[in-house]
């Protein structure tokens, strides 16, 4: 009964896992002549390169009179280097020399106040750094060596005797705010932006936040030409937040050893049997970034591996479907141990605020999964050195497509005497609707240990269900069935259809506090990108191909042998689908 989706991920092309990154040299202030004295500036300047290609990212810093406006100038040393795409700044380039001009959202700089611009570069030859950047024509800092001694990081305070205002590097553990998504604005991916802004009418919906997912080890540093991660890596989000001045961002972390272990379209690059390596170069370099002290304003949001922990109670032996995969990581503890050392490892960072995926109410709400799925949930959080107290909250419905309210019958309604359990749509199942689930299930785990002021999450990115098709009042009373299919909101043939359903729309935007027991509604999964390709395409990217994903087929019995249901014509999972998009958009509710 549950659902397979996935992987998501913007993208911007280029950028490599393992390049050479370096930062510009040391941060000197040079004022120009009498006439311009009052602007000075640091410049930090990275790069990731590869053979005939790079990334770079630049770091403005204003330490001199506040700014309305700046231009950025630089000369390559290399006559072969060339910008290519750009970020954040109009670039325009003469020969060797760049220059990058503000955006209308970036121009004003106060003192002490910084930005961050990027852009995907060519070369041949070699690709060594500028030394030397101005800004509105006065000379920065330059140079990639770093000074003798390390000069201040922040303006000159006074009296001089003053602490540095930089944290320190390793901060004491912060203390949680209840509630991360309260008063705060969220991330809003530019690599995502981009591809939504590309579309038609999609400047509507691309400043709502989207989660990063980061679902192989390459996506820490970032994923060139990839269809479901970016040029963008864990850094360069956390930075491009901090430049938004956003305060909180959010991540999924999804790559557990045996990934998916009933799935086709969304296995992982990390077999059954590799949970050190999973430790070793998947969770400990994401905790090694997020933990680092220049990041400790942000409320950073981790959402713990997608349908795992769910498919030890219903995918293994003796299960409709069940796979020797799921029975192996059973076995051998990956999925519990791995989910534990992640909670552990993030969950020791102060301003981390982990969240566990824990299905939907398509797959858990019978009370078969539903009790045994919430255990297991708990034993992963108490694993390999774990606390219950580095669960902040658990997340439903990701990725998927069920209903968040169904507002034309209840499970406890009659017909001709028959409860609405009985009906094919329900089949037994003690809810109807996403958000009933997620209280109960929230109820049920505090009574399990986990602390009492945990919060919900509620993936509501696909499940609006708008447009013509939508019910606007209840069945015909005829039979159970005919009651509950003509008034429910969610469209699908059966609960376990989950691969690029056709009809869907954009469900609520997230926001905070929604409901009671639910922190926020979300996207995590960012709307426009496809579940899983229609028909079998070869790629490099480990992306394999799963039925459910075909709209001829006719289904299994995981969905009743109901038909798929999913739109023709999909790129695979992570891939932009732009079909896909519009269709959201269309069927949005509330509508845009």
């Amino acid at each position: 009964m549950n659902v397979w989706r996935r992987l998501t991920g913007p993208r911007r092309a280029l950028a490599l896992a393992g390049a050479g990154a370096l930062v510009a040299g040391g941060l000197v202030t040079i004022p120009g002549t009498a006439a311009q004295a009052a602007t000075q500036c640091d410049i930090a300047y990275t790069s990731n390169d590869w053979q005939g290609g790079f990334t770079a990212n630049i770091t403005i810093k204003n330490v001199g009179d506040p700014l309305n406006g700046w231009t950025l100038g630089w000369t390559f040393p290399n006559s072969s280097q060339r910008v290519q795409q750009g970020w954040s700044a109009t670039y325009t380039q003469s020969g060797s020399q760049v220059t990058a001009r503000s955006m209308s959202y970036n121009g004003t700089l106060a003192t002490g106040a910084s930005t961050s611009i990027g852009f995907n570069g060519a070369w041949s030859g070699s690709n060594p750094k500028p030394t030397s950047f101005t800004l509105n024509g006065v000379a920065c800092n330059g140079g990639t060596t770093p000074p003798t001694t390390s000069p201040p990081t922040d303006p000159p305070t006074d009296p001089p005797t003053d602490p540095p205002t930089d944290p320190p590097t390793t901060p004491p553990p912060g203390t949680k705010v209840d509630n991360p998504y309260v008063g705060v604005r969220g991330y809003v991916n530019p690599e995502w932006k981009a591809k939504a802004d590309a579309e038609a009418g999609g400047s509507r919906v691309s400043n709502n936040p989207t989660a990063v997912w980061l679902d192989r080890i390459a996506a820490i540093n970032g994923t060139p030409n990839s269809s479901s991660n970016g040029a963008f890596g864990v850094k360069e989000h956390l930075d491009e937040a901090l430049r938004q001045g956003a305060g909180y961002i959010q991540f999924v972390i999804y790559n557990l050893p045996g990934r998916d272990c009933s799935a086709l379209a969304s296995n992982g690059e990390l077999g059954p049997d590799e949970l050190p390596k999973y430790k070793a170069q998947y969770i400990d370099p994401i905790a090694a970034i997020q933990s680092q002290s220049k990041y400790s304003s942000l409320r950073i949001i981790n959402i713990i591996e997608i349908d795992s922990l769910p498919n030890l109670v219903t995918n293994t032996s003796g299960q409709p479907g069940g796979t020797v995969m799921c029975d192996t990581v059973k076995a051998n503890g990956a999925y519990v141990n791995g989910v534990g050392y992640a909670l552990a490892k993030l969950g020791a960072i102060g301003n981390v605020y982990n969240y566990i995926d824990s299905g939907h109410h398509g797959w858990l709400g019978w009370d078969s999964n539903f009790n045994p799925s919430a255990e297991i949930l708990k034993t992963a959080a108490v694993a390999s050195g774990s606390t219950v107290n580095n669960v902040h909250g658990f997340i439903t419905n990701t990725a998927n497509y069920s209903a968040l309210q169904e507002p034309y019958f209840k499970v406890t309604d009659n017909v001709n005497g028959q409860t609405v359990r009985q009906s094919k749509w329900v089949d037994w199942n003690y809810y109807v609707d996403e958000l009933s689930f997620a209280q109960a299930f929230r109820t049920k785990l505090v009574s399990l240990g986990f602390n009492s002021n945990i919060g919900m999450l509620i993936d509501t990115s696909r499940n609006g269900w708008g447009g013509s098709a939508r019910p606007t009042g209840p069945g015909a009373m005829t039979s159970v069935d005919t009651y509950v299919n003509g008034g429910r909101i969610d469209r699908r043939a059966h609960l376990g259809n989950w691969c690029n359903q056709a009809g869907a729309g954009l469900g609520e935007r997230p926001r905070a506090n929604p409901a009671t027991g639910i922190d926020a509604y979300v996207w995590v999964k960012p709307p426009g990108e496809s579940d899983g390709s229609s028909s079998e395409i070869p790629n490099n990217e480990g992306k394999g191909f799963d039925r459910m994903c075909d709209p001829t087929y006719g289904g299994n019995a995981r969905n009743g042998n109901n038909p798929s249901g999913a739109l023709g014509n999909a790129p695979i999972s992570g891939a932009w689908f732009s079909a896909q998009f519009q269709e959201l958009m269309r069927n949005a509710y509330p509508a845009l």
